[in-house]
């Protein structure tokens, strides 16, 4: 890949800039893509936007950019998007800084903003190299996210549809499962939740297989499907759904029956009961029943000592003599039959007993 090193002003930079979700983000006259599809959206708050404009204001350097150039002599920003942007906008009127707008500077003051210089590396290649490329040089600012590096492997049509769906603010995946999905949309959490529950965790495998499809119908059926199936059996929302893996319990259960009050009915139990510590875990558990979702809480110091006193340091099930660090306290009821986690109901096994019973 070939590299040179430039100073361009940011008169130049911001000469013609648009900003729209039809068109992109544009600069230098028309000739630059300030977000090209591997990017992210604009994330800077404001508090590092104001520092973008304020180090231009105080004639401070700002950390080198990369442009690629195109066959066509146009040039995508390669790194440098967020600080880009935070300029274009703040001449363009779009915020102020201490109260004060860019056409409320003086003449002076707005042409040593726009006389600034940027430092900008220049670089030509194929498109491997260009994405390899911007994967070495994003080390400065936000870090990428793993969705974002696989969204500069995989462009294509596919993940421009996609991306409509899942990936800016208030975007559908925003208006109809907010509620149940952690991380941000512009981050693209929302996007990597959905590749991730359609395709059982092939995240990689679903996006190479998809990459050149005109658009993600399937994939957005498909979370519409999972949410709809949320809200049908589990109507009470409580704050604990959110970030459940709905879409592995989708692809599971989807063709079993229930009746969501007698579903309610058990959540509302275990999330009154004391001994399930992941509260989270109540909705697979109900689903599945596999206790490995909740974990139970286990026996403290004093009940496990209390125990083993009781009985004299010896396993109930080998009929060993152990030292304590040597056993495990485990229920003698189990909790699924109503056992608590007391020193009442704890019994000390070996670890092998122990172990052995916990795997059948």
């Amino acid at each position: 890949m070939k590299i040179e090193l430039k100073e361009m002003t940011i008169r130049e930079v911001s000469n013609g800039y648009a900003n729209n979700d039809e068109e992109g983000v544009i600069g230098y006259g028309g000739d630059l893509n300030i977000r090209p599809k591997y990017q992210r959206e604009f994330i800077y708050k404001d508090k590092k936007r104001d520092a973008v404009v304020q180090t231009i204001r105080k004639d401070f350097p700002l950390n080198v950019m990369y442009w690629v150039k195109n066959k066509d002599g146009t040039y995508e920003v390669l790194d440098g998007q967020q600080r880009t942007i935070s300029i274009c906008e703040y001449i363009a009127g779009k915020f102020s800084l201490d109260y004060q707008y860019f056409h409320n500077l003086e003449r002076e003051e707005q042409d040593q903003i726009l006389d600034y210089k940027l430092m900008i590396y220049f670089c030509e290649g194929d498109d491997k190299e260009k994405l390899d490329w911007f994967k070495t040089i994003n080390i400065a600012g936000e870090k990428l996210s793993d969705q974002e590096l696989r969204n500069a492997i995989y462009t294509g049509p596919w993940l421009t549809d996609a991306k409509r769906y899942f990936s800016k603010t208030n975007c559908p995946a925003y208006n109809i499962a907010s509620d149940y999905l952690k991380g941000s949309s512009i981050r693209q959490n929302y996007l990597e939740t959905a590749i991730d529950w359609i395709s059982g965790g092939n995240i990689e495998e679903y996006m190479a297989e998809n990459q050149h499809k005109l658009n993600a119908n399937g994939l957005w059926l498909y979370f519409q499907a999972v949410i709809g199936w949320v809200a049908a059996i589990f109507p009470n929302y409580r704050k604990e759904m959110r970030g459940v893996a709905f879409g592995a319990l989708y692809n599971e259960c989807k063709d079993n029956e229930y009746d969501a009050g007698i579903l309610n009915g058990k959540i509302a139990d275990l999330m009154k009961d004391e001994d399930v510590t992941k509260k989270s875990g109540v909705y697979p558990y109900v689903l599945t029943g596999d206790e490995k979702y909740l974990n139970i809480r286990a026996f403290n110091d004093n009940q496990k000592r209390e125990a083993y006193e009781r009985q004299g340091g010896i396993c109930v099930k080998c009929g060993e003599h152990f030292e304590l660090e040597e056993m495990e306290g485990d229920h003698i009821t189990p909790w699924c039959e109503g056992g608590k986690t007391i020193a009442e109901n704890c019994q000390m096994l070996c670890k092998h007993d122990n172990r052995i019973k916990s795997g059948k």
